[in-house]
């Protein structure tokens, strides 16, 4: 027995070392980082304890760019989980012709790099040329300026993040949906039930485990995957109106050069994740389906 355990002990090694080396001990260097102000050029780095933090904890900036990432979250879920819910409920149960090629559709867009996707829409959403403002135009609205204006911007880069990811998580959550047994729905179409019916009382359930899956990707993900769109088109802008968690560590860092106060702002970041994956663990042991 112990001579399984260690040859167990040894495959584990590398990895673990990996572990250690690539996630563990930059975790803490950024940890120390925080109770530091540093430029990252000069030699010298001050000691300031918890200066970086309270500054944080004080400014307004920080509270805006708490908002910000909230409305994110709910954008992208909208986007990016609950559309890909009801698509894929009505692909796998409900629609008879074309699914083949609605799915190539729908899935095509992921291919592309969020680079890619930040170019095209911005062309999309020129307010001289694009084509949604010819669209406004031919019905005499007057296109907003989307990446100019507080609050619209954060609707504007979350459907190029929408656009991008809605097909990689609608193809997750149809391989959940045609595994549910077709015996339960048929049984229950014989006795009448709607497709609202047969989707609240038997697929919710049913999917759930694959639901709260795409749910921590969308949240966790998804506010990583802002920092490509905003950092090519708004720089953070206007005034701070688009930046979130995320992209707000990456511009202290390699924009103000502000390593201390980029590293506290990463730790208070990492808290803000730790909460939510608490909380995600609640709700699966409670309410989440798993077959065995």
């Amino acid at each position: 027995m112990n001579r399984l355990s260690g040859k167990g002990c040894a495959f584990f090694l590398p990895a673990a070392l990996l572990f250690l080396l690539f996630y563990y001990w930059p975790l803490l260097v950024n940890f120390g980082l925080s109770f530091f102000s540093w430029n990252m050029v000069s030699p010298n780095v001050n000691f300031v304890g918890l200066h970086n933090y309270i500054a944080i904890l004080q400014s307004p900036e920080f509270y805006q760019v708490v908002v910000n990432t909230i409305l994110f979250v709910l954008f992208l879920l909208v986007f990016n989980f609950v559309l890909p819910y009801f698509y894929s409920y009505i692909m796998a149960h409900i629609l008879q012709h074309g699914k083949t090629v609605y799915r190539s559709l729908l899935f095509l867009p992921s291919l592309l790099s969020l680079a890619v996707a930040g170019i095209l829409f911005l062309w999309i959403y020129n307010p001289m040329a694009g084509p949604i403002n010819e669209l406004l135009k031919g019905v005499g609205i007057a296109s907003p300026r989307w990446f100019k204006e507080p609050y619209l911007v954060i609707f504007t880069i979350s459907t190029i993040i929408g656009w991008k990811v809605f097909g990689y998580n609608m193809i997750l959550l149809l391989a959940a949906m045609v595994s549910v047994p077709r015996e339960m729905i048929e049984a229950a179409r014989l006795e009448n039930a709607s497709d609202w019916v047969i989707f609240k009382q038997i697929i919710l359930p049913q999917t759930s485990s694959s639901a709260i899956y795409v749910f921590v990707i969308t949240v966790v993900f998804g506010l990583q995957y802002v920092m490509v769109p905003v950092n090519m088109l708004t720089q953070g802008g206007p005034d701070q109106g688009s930046a979130n968690l995320v992209y707000v560590i990456y511009q202290y860092g390699f924009v103000f050069y502000q390593t201390g106060k980029s590293a506290a702002y990463a730790m208070i970041t990492m808290m803000l994740f730790a909460l939510f994956l608490g909380w995600r663990s609640r709700i699966a042991d409670k309410k989440v389906y798993y077959e065995n």
